[in-house]
C-alpha cells in the first residue's frame, strides 16, 4: 500500500475528519484529486521535494496526499521556524515549491542561503479557491512508483548543528501503522484526537495515518488548550488520544473524567513520561497512559506498552516487526545490560538526505543508532535511562537527569522539572535543577536540596535550582533544555 491510497480506507459516506464541517471519505478523495490536479498545473511531478508549511487542518492532509499521489516528497516544515531557519531547509531539500497557510517573506533569507532558484508558494486559501472556480484536468494518481518511493523528508531537531533530514518511504510508513495497529488495537470505529503537530513524525504517523489506514475517523485540532480539547473530545465522542507528557500533566491535575468518558486509548510520546504524572492520571482517569517510544528516523514508533500489560515507567516492548538490542556503552553502567538503544526494522528511515557519512555513521551495521541509554527487563520491556547527549560527567562520574527528574516530580508542589549539566571549572560539569511550581503552591528550595541528598549520591545532587514560571518547549511539548543554562 501507498500512503496517498489512505483516502480509500473507509466507506464514502463515512466522516474522515469531525470539526465543525465534517468531511466524509468520499469527499475527502474529491479534494485530494482536486489538490492533486492543481499542483500538477502548478508543475509539481514525481520526485520534486515539495514544502508543506502549515497549522493542523484538513488542508494539511489534502495537500500532503495530493502531493504524494503525484510522486512527490513532503518536506513538513515547523511553523514556529523563523525565516533563516526555513531557507535552510528549502536549500537543503532543494525545495522549488512550498504549499503555506500564508505567504512567508523568505527573500532575504533565501537569498543568505545562496538559494539560486526561485520558490512558488501556494497558499492554501488560494488554493481552494482555485480548486472551486477553475476548471482543471485530473490527474490520476502516480503508478510509477512502489512503496520504496521517498514519500516525506523530516527534519529532526537535533541538539547541535544543522538540522538533518530523514528520508522515509511509503513503506516505512505503512508498516509503522500496521504494527501500531496491532499494539493499539485501533478499528474503523475509531476517532483520534490529532493535537499533536501534523509536520511532527509522531502526530502525522499515531493520529492521520493510522486512523485513516484503519477506515477510522480523525479530530483535528489547532493546539492543544485544556478546556477546549477536552469540550472538542466530549462533542466529537473521540476514543483515541495521543499526547506528551505535558499534556497528559494537565490533565492529570485538572481534567473532567466525565468529558472524557469516551476515550479508551491513550498514549503518551515526544519525551518520557514521568512516573508521578503516570500515576496521578490513572488515578483520576481510572485508566492508565499506554506509553510508547520513537523517533523521527524509525516513522516514528518503535516500542509501545501493550494496552493489557502495562508498566508505567517503561516504554513498553519493540513493534511486531521490530528488533531491538542494547549496545555497551562505557561509563558507570557498562556490563549491567544498560547501553545505546538500537533498532532495526522496516519502520527505519532510507538515511539522511544527501548526507551519507551521516546515514553511514546513524545506521552502523544495519541497525539505527539511537542515541538513547536503555535497558530491557526479564519480561522484554525497555526502560528509557536517559539520552547519551544529555549525559552529565561530573568529576568523572556519569548523571542520567532523567532519575534525578523523577525524584523532583514526585515532590510536593512542583509541576515540572528539568535538568542539565553546566560547565564547572573545578568538576567538569555540575547538575543544575530547574523547576515549575504548581499554582497557589510553594516549593522550598533548599527543602528540596534536602530531599535530593536523603535520596541520592551526593554527586548527582543539583548544586543549584532554579525556580522558574514555565519551561521552554517545544510544539509537541517536549522541554528544550538547550535554551536552559
Amino acid at each position: 500500500m501507498l500512503v496517498h491510497e489512505l483516502v480509500f480506507q473507509g466507506e464514502t459516506d463515512k466522516i474522515a475528519f469531525h470539526g465543525e464541517n465534517s468531511v466524509t471519505y468520499g469527499t475527502f478523495q474529491e479534494k485530494v484529486e482536486g489538490y492533486r490536479a492543481y499542483l500538477y498545473a502548478q508543475g509539481v511531478r514525481e520526485g520534486d521535494n515539495v514544502g508543506l508549511f502549515s497549522r493542523n487542518s484538513k488542508e494539511f492532509v489534502y495537500s500532503y496526499m495530493a502531493i504524494v499521489g503525484l510522486g512527490g516528497v513532503v518536506v513538513p516544515i515547523n511553523f514556529q521556524l523563523s525565516a533563516r531557519e526555513i531557507a535552510y531547509i528549502v536549500k537543503d531539500a532543494e525545495i522549488k515549491t512550498v504549499v503555506t497557510m500564508h505567504t512567508l517573506d523568505l527573500a532575504e533569507a533565501l537569498d543568505q542561503q545562496g538559494v539560486d532558484w526561485g520558490v512558488n508558494q501556494l497558499v492554501l486559501a488560494d488554493i481552494e479557491t482555485a480548486i472551486a472556480t477553475g476548471d482543471y484536468a485530473a490527474v490520476p494518481a502516480c503508478d510509477t512508483i512502489d512503496d520504496s518511493h521517498d514519500c516525506a523528508i523530516i527534519y529532526t531537531s537535533g541538539t547541535t548543528g544543522n538540522p538533518k533530514g530523514a528520508v522515509l518511504t511509503h513503506k516505512n510508513l505503512i508498516a509503522n501503522s500496521y504494527d501500531l495497529t496491532a499494539v493499539v488495537f485501533t478499528t474503523g470505529a475509531d476517532n483520534a484526537l490529532c493535537v499533536l503537530p501534523m509536520y511532527h513524525a509522531f502526530g502525522w504517523l499515531c493520529a492521520v495515518i493510522n486512523p485513516l489506514h484503519c477506515g477510522g475517523a480523525v479530530t483535528i485540532l489547532d493546539t492543544f488548550a485544556p478546556k477546549e480539547t477536552m469540550q472538542a473530545i466530549a462533542k466529537y465522542q473521540v476514543t483515541m488520544v495521543y499526547g506528551v507528557p505535558a499534556m497528559f500533566n494537565i490533565l492529570a491535575r485538572s481534567g473532567d473524567p466525565e468529558l472524557l468518558k469516551t476515550v479508551r486509548t491513550y498514549v503518551s510520546g515526544g519525551a518520557s513520561l514521568p512516573e508521578t504524572v503516570a500515576k496521578l492520571f490513572a488515578q483520576r482517569f481510572g485508566v492508565k497512559i499506554q506509553e510508547g517510544y520513537g523517533l523521527s528516523e524509525a516513522s516514528p514508533v518503535v516500542t509501545m506498552n501493550p494496552h493489557d500489560r502495562i508498566k508505567i515507567g517503561s516504554i513498553g516492548v519493540a513493534l511486531p516487526s521490530v528488533d531491538l538490542k542494547i549496545e555497551a556503552t562505557e561509563g558507570e553502567y557498562s556490563g549491567h545490560g544498560v547501553g545505546e538503544l538500537l533498532v532495526k526494522g522496516p519502520n527505519v528511515m532510507r538515511g539522511y538526505y544527501h548526507l551519507p557519512e551521516a546515514t553511514e555513521f546513524a545506521l552502523r551495521d544495519g541497525w539505527l543508532h539511537t542515541g538513547d541509554v536503555a535497558y530491557c527487563d526479564e519480561e522484554g520491556y525497555f526502560f528509557i535511562v536517559d539520552r547519551l547527549k544529555d549525559m552529565i560527567i561530573t568529576s568523572g562520574e556519569n548523571v542520567y537527569p532523567r532519575e534525578i527528574e523523577e525524584l523532583i516530580y514526585g515532590y510536593e508542589g512542583v509541576l515540572e522539572a528539568a535538568v542539565i549539566g553546566v560547565d564547572d571549572k573545578l568538576r567538569g560539569q555540575s547538575v543544575k535543577a530547574f523547576i515549575v511550581v504548581e499554582a497557589e503552591k510553594t516549593v522550598d528550595v533548599k527543602e528540596l536540596k534536602q530531599y535530593l541528598t536523603r535520596n541520592l549520591a551526593l554527586y548527582k545532587v543539583p548544586r543549584e535550582i532554579v525556580v522558574l514560571d514555565a519551561l521552554p518547549k517545544n510544539q509537541t511539548g517536549k522541554i528544550m533544555k538547550r535554551m536552559l543554562s
